[in-house]
């Protein structure tokens, strides 16, 4: 896997302040994707353990929420053992804190049995649809966009 940022104290994806890993890598090509640099899967920098430690050690910091995972895809097939393994490293260390995850799949009809899901408090999910925007939506970018509380889901 690999990445295309990591931000450090990110206000927008997600309550409070977080850590947000850009993943690098999509399949999707949304219309109007605000994130289209990191759609390459060639593209960022790669994902290692020491990346997953680098991003604990942010998430640690008493003024942080919790940790955001976005994209490109994260539940891409090429990414999704790599956010997993990030995933469960984050809840083991600090399980007290929020992991929200972004994905253009569907949860109950892509998802659904995946390891991710036990580690995932919150997943955003549908791809972005262009004539669907609505820049009024909290934490999402289209109205078939979904915010799911997963531990309630289960």
């Amino acid at each position: 896997m690999r990445y295309n940022k990591i931000r450090k104290m990110d206000i927008s994806n997600g309550p409070g302040v977080r850590v947000s890993l850009f993943v690098q890598g999509c399949t999707f090509n949304c219309k109007g994707c605000f994130n289209k640099e990191a759609h390459d899967f060639n593209g960022g920098k790669e994902f290692t353990e020491d990346t997953i430690e680098h991003i604990i050690d942010l998430c640690k910091d008493e003024n942080i929420e919790g940790l955001s995972i976005l994209g490109g895809e994260p539940l891409h097939p090429k990414n999704i053992e790599g956010t997993t393994q990030l995933a469960k490293a984050f809840k083991e260390n600090i399980p007290n804190k929020s992991l929200w995850i972004w994905t253009g799949y569907e949860f109950e009809k892509d998802l659904q049995g995946k390891e991710i899901l036990n580690y995932a408090d919150v997943i955003v999910d549908g791809q972005f649809v262009e004539n669907l925007k609505n820049p009024t939506l909290q934490w999402r970018g289209s109205e078939n966009q979904r915010v799911i509380n997963v531990k309630g889901e289960k």
